[in-house]
């Protein structure tokens, strides 16, 4: 039985201009045609047309099908291997910002009910970005911390962002201070700043050593959406980001060595230790 391009279309749930781009790219030509030129589809075609929105379904390109259809026997399973293992990545990503946007609205919300006002007092010019959340959270989806800091941030009253974001103020004005004095990033001032914001880390999100601390520095001076989480874009200064980068990293680099030689000196005094009580038997 032949049946009119228009039948085809409402059989199949596609539109006629449909058919028409299939015809002209090779991947469906009617069987017939009649007196009229018009296309006249058999059942054949029909068949054919069910196995081109079989693999559409499943996101295959059109000349991905039309390689299919040439030669089933050869490329069939293979396209369908390659798709299901790609479906498989996109289920897995999509996962990935479903849980994300459910951590960011859980933060954006605060745990609690809060009038545009009462977050524009709590948060001022901070802002959360979720493009630069979803990032974060793929980048450190393995990392405890990440968890944890999500969590705690989503777990935090009203009262509690009132008290982290006030202390982030006063911390951020001694900052913006010690970078418009000069202060070196390297030196005393600049480095209680840089300790005093890892704690703040650890005191409202999550546990915070000097590595970590050097981590979310890297972000800060490579992310602007990073860095405007800590300083607003209104308050920022050229050369803001680098400098609270390297103290950081100063900072870091001291406690690290700080810890070395506090174990080396343990270590050497239970070496003297053992060598006096070793004269002494």
């Amino acid at each position: 039985m032949n049946h009119s391009v228009g039948q085809v279309a409402a059989f199949a749930g596609v539109t006629v201009r449909t058919l028409h781009h299939y015809d002209r790219a090779g991947l469906l030509s009617p069987s017939g045609r009649s007196d009229a030129g018009y296309r006249l589809y058999d059942d054949a075609d029909l068949a054919r047309l069910q196995q081109i929105l079989f693999y559409r379904e499943l996101g295959i390109p059109l000349d991905g099908i039309a390689a299919i259809l040439a030669d089933p026997d050869a490329n069939a399973l293979q396209h369908l291997l390659d798709r299901q293992r790609r479906l498989g990545e996109e289920i897995a990503r999509l996962q990935r910002l479903a849980e994300v946007a459910e951590q960011a609205i859980a933060v954006q919300r605060t745990g609690v009910a809060m009038t545009p006002q009462e977050r524009f007092e709590v948060f001022g010019e901070i802002a959360f970005d979720l493009s630069y959340a979803t990032e974060a959270q793929q980048k450190w989806a393995h990392s405890e911390g990440q968890r944890e800091s999500m969590a705690r941030a989503a777990a935090h009253s009203k009262e509690d962002w009132r008290r982290l974001m006030a202390e982030a103020a006063a911390w951020r004005t001694e900052l913006l201070a010690a970078f418009d004095d000069g202060e070196p990033s390297d030196g005393e001032r600049a480095g209680d700043l840089a300790e005093e914001h890892r704690l703040h880390i650890a005191r409202w999100f999550t546990t915070c050593p000097p590595e970590m601390h050097r981590r979310i520095a890297d972000d800060f001076a490579a992310d602007p959406r990073a860095f405007a989480l800590v300083v607003p874009p209104s308050q920022q200064r050229p050369g803001l980001a680098g400098y609270l980068h390297a103290a950081v990293h100063a900072n870091a680099d001291r406690r690290t060595a700080a810890r070395s030689d506090s174990g080396r000196s343990d270590s050497g005094s239970s070496d003297s230790g053992s060598s006096d009580s070793g004269g002494t038997r």
